[in-house]
């Protein structure tokens, strides 16, 4: 069991315990570590992707922990399944506080090489239009309990990336989309909180799309020299807590925002080694 009562700082106990919580993508990586250091505040999960068999093994586990959650299979590229997700949540709970859009997929391919053209809008049905979707459906409830909004992006959605062009673009999307839509919502009190993680261990990358559209199988990580998701949601728990906007879960990522600006050049190279040592 990766997480601790080390997690349990008043703070966060406060501010985090009993809440109802919907986590799509919960079904391994972030959103699985995620639902189970949420799971030591006693919240009420909503755990959703479209594995079921997954979903009912991280359940059980959420369930010996405390409460059972709620498990739904939805598609987030599917508005009416996004509909439907909240709509489970509100049925059961009848109430939402944090909606935190965390599925996704990703590419592994020059755009140059690029066979299949579809790959550029799966990934942007499923990273931007996905948590459209599911924020549009939940924002009534999440204005009635002045709730928040997750968006676990990318630090792809800051700067350029080789061989992830599809990715890059559909988290520069989310970013876009939800900074505008924290002004928009500023004066209902919902907060809207983007996390930007660095390289994450993750069966995202032995799925993610080669240039004839299919998984690659096995991942090109180095996946001994990149942070575990458990190690990402323990970062993210505390800016959440706080409705914070912004998480940056690297050092170079937090310093290459401002090189970005000041020596781009050197962000272009920063980006190609990371992509090229795997790490």
């Amino acid at each position: 069991m990766p997480y601790t009562n080390q997690l349990l700082n008043d703070e966060l106990v406060s501010k985090l315990t009993g809440k109802v919580i919907v986590i799509t993508g919960a079904s391994e990586g972030i959103g699985r570590a995620l639902a189970l250091a949420l799971a030591l505040f006693d919240c009420h999960l909503v755990i959703s992707a479209r594995n079921l068999e997954r979903l009912n093994s991280l359940a059980a586990e959420l369930t010996l922990l405390g409460n059972p959650p709620l498990v739904h299979v939805a598609d987030v590229a599917v508005q009416s399944q996004c509909c439907g997700l909240i709509k489970a949540c509100i049925d059961k709970f009848s109430k939402l506080d944090i909606l935190i859009n965390n599925a996704g997929m990703t590419m592994w391919s020059r755009f140059d090489e690029l066979e299949d053209l579809s790959v550029l809008s799966q990934i942007m049905q499923v990273n931007y239009l996905g948590p459209a979707y599911l924020t549009h459906a939940a924002i009534p409830y999440l204005k009635q309990t002045q709730g928040q909004i997750v968006a676990v992006a990318s630090l792809a959605g800051m700067t350029g990336v080789p061989t992830r062009s599809g990715y890059a673009a559909s988290k520069h999307a989310m970013i876009g989309f939800f900074d505008s839509l924290r002004i928009e919502l500023s004066d209902d009190k919902v907060a809207v909180t983007v996390i930007c993680p660095d390289f994450v261990v993750s069966e995202i990358h032995k799925r993610a799309l080669d240039e004839q559209g299919k998984p690659l199988g096995d991942t090109p990580m180095q996946e001994s020299k990149i942070m575990t998701a458990e190690q990402c949601a323990n970062m993210m728990l505390p800016v959440i807590a706080k409705r914070q906007r912004l998480l940056v879960t690297s050092l170079r990522g937090r310093v290459g925002r401002w090189f970005k600006i000041i020596a781009p050049s050197l962000i272009d190279k920063i980006a190609r080694r990371a992509i090229d040592s795997g790490s």
